[in-house]
Order: structure tokens, then sequence, then C-alpha cells
């Protein structure tokens, strides 16, 4: 029998084995979730209207997880008792959440490692919203089984006036226009201004909030024929706002005729046009001394063209 002393080397030391240490537990890799809703969360929409953004939910890491989903909506009015803005929630198979439900807003799904989830969110505004009603609704996911794994955002809608077109009858636009400002101006149903320019035919543009509120206004009103569905923006319209000067398209050299003052009926040939003043001057053709006159724009009529 062998007797060792502490201290001294077993034979297995002896030999040149190892001792082999015990093996550790392999650590276990976390889970994320996260959301991404793209760069455009904060949008203006046009009382009635609605906006739609798209979530993009991940599982990063770890197994299979339940995730949870909170919606909140924080609303700030403009006058107290404004209507409630509606929000739905969709997925590729239907609705998920609608806050006229009365559920609660919250969704509970499994997702699986590396998936990703995509979600429709529609906020629409009501057709009662006044200028600069607004709704933040934050959505907040995080895993059920570790409610610190989490990522939230924040989506933003704002109601601004739309532009409009009320058809009318062809030379009443701007009796209409007339009519439609008397009726407004004692209510206040968010109508901001009202063109009728002299180049469009059969059209009034109007600038307001409340489309239903519009609709109602516009009832009665002589000559009219309705609200186009849709509206305009600032681009299309733009031309009527800044129009051309009334010299616009007229150069030297093209010839003229006078069309009012003490020169009517006279022809001329234009030497120099002052847009600024929208003026231009003319030399006159049957005149016995040649000596250049000045006149408005709107006074000549081009009838032929420098070549």
């Amino acid at each position: 029998m062998d007797i060792f002393k502490i201290g001294e080397e077993t034979p297995a030391k002896r030999e040149g084995a190892e001792e082999q240490e015990p093996e550790k537990p392999a650590q276990q890799v976390g889970s994320s979730i996260s959301i991404d809703a793209g760069p455009d969360l904060k949008r203006g929409i046009a009382s009635g209207d609605s906006t739609e953004f798209e979530l993009k939910m991940k599982l990063a890491g770890g197994a299979q997880k339940m995730v949870l989903v909170k919606f909140d909506q924080i609303t700030s009015a403009s006058e107290e008792g404004s209507p409630e803005w509606f929000v739905k929630v969709f997925d590729a198979i239907g609705v998920l959440w609608d806050s006229t439900s009365g559920d609660e807003p919250m969704l509970e799904f499994e997702m699986r490692p590396e998936q990703e989830k995509t979600l429709t969110v529609v906020i629409t505004s009501p057709s009662g919203a006044k200028y600069g009603d607004r709704i933040n609704l934050v959505i907040n996911a995080n895993l059920k089984d570790d409610p610190a794994a989490t990522d939230s955002v924040t989506l933003q809608a704002t109601a601004r006036q739309s532009i409009m077109a009320l058809k009318t009858s062809i030379g009443h636009e701007k009796a209409v226009a007339d009519s439609l400002s008397s009726r407004a101006k004692p209510k206040n149903i968010g109508l901001f201004a009202i063109l009728s320019p002299a180049t469009l035919r059969g059209y009034v543009l109007i600038e307001a909030m409340n489309t239903d509120a519009l609709s109602d206004l516009v009832k009665g009103v002589r000559k009219t024929r309705g609200i186009v569905k849709g509206e305009t923006s600032l681009d299309e319209i733009n031309h009527f706002l800044t129009p051309k000067p009334i010299v616009s398209g007229i150069i030297d050299g093209d010839i003229v005729e006078l069309i009012a003052g003490p020169f009517k009926g006279e022809k001329a040939r234009v030497q120099h046009i002052d847009e600024n003043k929208e003026e231009i001057t003319v030399e006159l053709f049957e005149a016995m001394v040649p000596i250049p006159i000045t006149v408005k724009g709107d006074q000549v009529r081009v009838i032929e063209k420098e070549r």
C-alpha cells in the first residue's frame, strides 16, 4: 500500500496526467425587442382624414418569446370638449385593436428569434378637429418574461387646414365667394380664406378645417354645384396666388394695338418694358414725329410677335 504525504504528487501527477476543470454552464444570450417606425413620426393631416404608419418589430437573440405591446393616447385640444381621435392597429390578418372598441390598448403575441413583425397604425383626425389639435400615440413593446427588455416610439398627428374646390356655375364665382364669406363671418367653423381667381372658371377655392361644417355652409348658396372630393395643395394653386405681371409675354419689338387711352386704336412697336411698374414704352406708327409714349400693360394687345 502506498502512503502519500500532503503536498506530495499523486501517481497521476507523476505520470504527467492533468486534472480536468469542471465545465462552466453556457451563458444564456439575452433577448431584445426593437421598434422601427421610419423617419416620419410627426405628420399634419386634414380634419376628417387619416394617416398610416408602418411599425417593424424585431426580436433579437435568445429563444421564442411572448411580446407585449401597449398603446397610450395623449391628446392636446385647442378647446375643451374637442372630439376624440381614432386609432386602429392592423397586421397581415386584420384589425388587432381599435380605440373605439373599449378593449384594453394592449396586444400580446409570440415571436421567434430574428423574426420581424409588421404592424400598421392608422390615426384618423375627427371631422370637427380645430387647427392645431394633436394626438401623441406612445407605443411601448417589452418581453413578457423580461420587462426590462423594452423599446418605444411616439407617433404624432396634428390637425391642419385643407384647401378644397367648390364647383360653381360659370360666371358666378365671385358672387358665390361673397355669399360664402357673408355666411361664414358670424360662425366659428374654421374657414380661413376664400379665393376666386379671375382665370379660374367654374370653381372657388376654400381654405378651411371642417369639411362637414363647410358642406353645411354651402347648402342653400345659389349657383353652387358641390364640393369636389379630395383636397388640393399650395403648389397646385400657387400660380393663382402670385399671378404673372400684366406685361408678361410681351417683348421688345412686338407690334401692339392700344385698346384704351387717348391713342386707342393706334398701332405701335414696343420699345421698352418695365415689369415692376407693369408699363410699356411704345412708338406709334402713324405719329408725325416718332415720340415714345408710356402706357399701362393692360392698355395694349399684341397683334404681331417680334420674329
